[in-house]
Formats: C-alpha cells, sequence, structure tokens
C-alpha cells in the first residue's frame, strides 16, 4: 500500500507544470536568497530600512508569480534577482519622484556606527582591489558594478562562459583573501 501512494504522488507531480512543480520549491528557495537580496537591494538602495521593505516586496510579488516561474528561463535564484532589482528600481523612481515634487525625502543616512563600519569594509575592499591584477579587477566590475552575467562577461573578454565563471571565481578568491589579510 505504501508503493501505491507513492506512485499516486509521483503520477500526480508527474503530471504537473514543471513551473507547478518549481512553484513548490519557494520555501527553499526563500531560506536560500533572503539574507542575498536584502544585500542586493541595501547596495542599491544604500537605505538599511528601505531594503527591508523592498526585499519584502520582492519576495510578495514573487510568491504571487510563482506560478509563472520558467526553469527554461533561468534558474529561481536568477528569476528571483530580476524581481529584487525591479522592486529596488522602482523605489528609486519613487525617490526621484519624490523629491521632484518637491516633498521631502526619508532620511537614509545610517548612524555613526554603521556609517563607520560601512566605511571601513569600503576602504578594505579599495585596498584588497588595489593590490589584484588589472584582469580580476576587470572581471570583478563587470559582474559586480555593470551587473552582466557570466555569458555576457564571456562575450566582453572573447572566453566561454564556463571560463568566464572560473576566472571571476578566482578573482573573488583573491580579492576575499586581499580583504583577510
Amino acid at each position: 500500500m505504501g508503493d501505491r501512494s507513492k506512485d499516486v504522488t509521483t503520477a500526480s507531480t508527474a503530471t504537473l507544470p514543471a513551473t507547478a512543480v518549481r512553484a513548490l520549491d519557494f520555501d527553499a528557495l526563500y531560506r536560500d536568497a533572503r539574507d542575498d537580496v536584502f544585500a542586493y537591494t541595501a547596495t542599491l538602495l544604500r537605505d538599511s530600512a528601505a531594503a527591508e521593505d523592498v526585499t519584502a516586496q520582492a519576495f510578495e510579488r514573487a510568491y504571487k508569480r510563482r506560478s509563472r516561474f520558467d526553469a527554461r528561463r533561468g534558474s529561481p535564484r536568477a528569476w528571483l534577482f530580476g524581481i529584487a532589482r525591479n522592486a529596488a528600481l522602482d523605489e528609486l523612481r519613487s525617490r526621484k519622484r519624490t523629491a521632484a515634487a518637491g516633498l521631502p525625502v526619508p532620511p537614509s543616512t545610517p548612524g555613526p556606527d554603521e556609517l563607520a563600519e560601512q566605511t571601513a569594509e569600503r576602504d578594505a575592499v579599495r585596498r584588497a582591489l588595489g593590490t589584484l591584477v588589472a584582469r580580476d579587477r576587470e572581471l570583478i566590475a563587470l559582474k559586480y558594478h555593470a551587473d552582466l552575467s557570466n555569458a555576457e562577461i564571456a562575450e566582453v573578454l572573447g572566453v566561454s562562459a564556463s571560463n568566464a565563471g572560473t576566472l571571476l571565481h578566482r578573482a573573488m578568491t583573491k580579492l576575499r583573501e586581499a580583504v583577510d589579510a
């Protein structure tokens, strides 16, 4: 009887489209990506409080649209980060409209402790970047400042996508080691 219920479960999920089966992993996606999405939006917005709101909006949008996820177009994380990026850009546009209308923009200045920590971290990364060779600095800039995918970086550098990923990984390892030194 146990085999039969397993067969029924397998048969019922096998008849679902791939997108529906993927949508069932939303909880795992949330647990895996929540801190990364927050860090990403905080970097874009430079405001922790706004990043919390935007992160919540991104997950809410993703949850509502989970049935539209198409695994053929990319990974669940890439899909989620696309939604988070759009939510952050919406927030930035909203700020711009608020500023243009002459309304006061909520303060986005971090507290003194947070500001000191951010400054120290930024300085450490800048110093570490200065120790890297030009190729490694370029890879990091293409990935994190230009926001290019590994395939796009590969096109820019004239290498394969897997090679671009390997080169980027090595560059980031060198950067982490330089920061920790």
